[in-house]
């Protein structure tokens, strides 16, 4: 593999069991640096962070240690009025952009990533919105994933050809294939800067749960065999892309950590083995099949 794999994931304020007990909230970060160089920052969906945090994140984390950041929700036209999405605030935009800059002036931030709801479906209005925000981020990497299966059905290509002829990612994902609120695995590189996977789970039975916690709908462990499957698939991504990141967005219990590691071992990266991580966590690794666990 030419390009440089690395593994983490979708945030570090979860991964119950994964903590040591009494650590304060403040230091889950250090902590999970330990383990891994690499998360992505999914706070920023919810809330865009002030400069100053951002900063503290960049201070406790390792030179080599990297960020992706999500972008806040209205600027993946998650919030509607009157039935439809409407555009951010300039405002937002500001300060979701400031909030970017501790993370890339100490050379910590990798790439942003645009998570578009379901109801985003492909068409003439959606790539305009696009453009809009590949423009906001002229010299970034930024990484699109889609949510409606619209973007992967015959016809598709243009979208395809929109985002390499932008220098844009498309993210790759593992998710369960429910309707055309899901989108299928597929391993199209549209920018050899840097490809993103990541790993949702497989849970049939919530995946279209309404007022769950994301970590109830995304309760699933993956087995050895379903990671280890991947593996050929990595293979040939990292020979075409400089940069392929690998990330864990089952955010039940610590599920997201033990498969993230798991999968560091399968592709033989160097990251601590699963077992370090287990030391306050209870046992997580049942004998079951995809149908037991979803």
């Amino acid at each position: 593999m030419r390009a440089e794999v690395t593994v983490g994931t979708c945030n570090w304020s979860d991964h119950e069991g994964f903590y040591p007990k009494g650590l304060p909230p403040g230091r889950r970060l250090e902590h999970y640096a330990r383990f891994f160089p690499l998360v992505e920052v999914d706070s920023s969906y919810y809330a865009i962070p002030p400069p100053a945090r951002t900063a503290a994140w960049a201070e406790v984390t390792p030179a080599n240690f990297r960020f992706n950041v999500k972008a806040y929700r209205s600027l993946t036209y998650h919030e509607r009025e009157d039935g439809r999405a409407r555009e951010p605030t300039p405002e937002e935009v500001e300060r979701f952009l400031a909030c970017l800059e501790p993370l890339r002036e100490a050379g910590k931030l990798v790439a942003m990533h645009y998570q578009f709801p379901p109801w985003f479906t492909r068409g003439a209005e959606s790539l305009e919105r696009l453009e809009r925000i590949r423009s906001r981020h002229p010299d970034d990497l930024l990484v699109f994933e889609f949510r409606h299966r619209s973007w992967a059905q015959p016809g598709a290509e243009s979208a395809f050809v929109f985002l390499r002829s932008r220098a844009v990612s498309l993210c790759l994902v593992d998710e369960p294939q429910l309707g055309d609120g899901s989108f299928p695995r597929l391993l199209q590189v549209t920018d050899p800067r840097l490809v993103v996977v990541r790993f949702h789970g497989r849970n049939r039975a919530t995946w279209y749960a309404k007022g769950r916690r994301s970590g109830d709908r995304f309760d699933y462990l993956y087995s050895r065999e379903e990671l280890a499957d991947w593996v050929p698939s990595i293979t040939r991504l990292a020979e075409t892309a400089a940069r392929v990141q690998l990330l864990f967005n089952n955010n039940r219990a610590n599920y997201a950590v033990i498969n993230g590691l798991q999968m560091a071992e399968l592709l033989q990266l160097g990251y601590p083995p699963p077992e370090e991580s287990l030391a306050a966590a209870p046992p997580l690794f049942p004998d079951q099949g995809e149908g037991a666990r979803t």
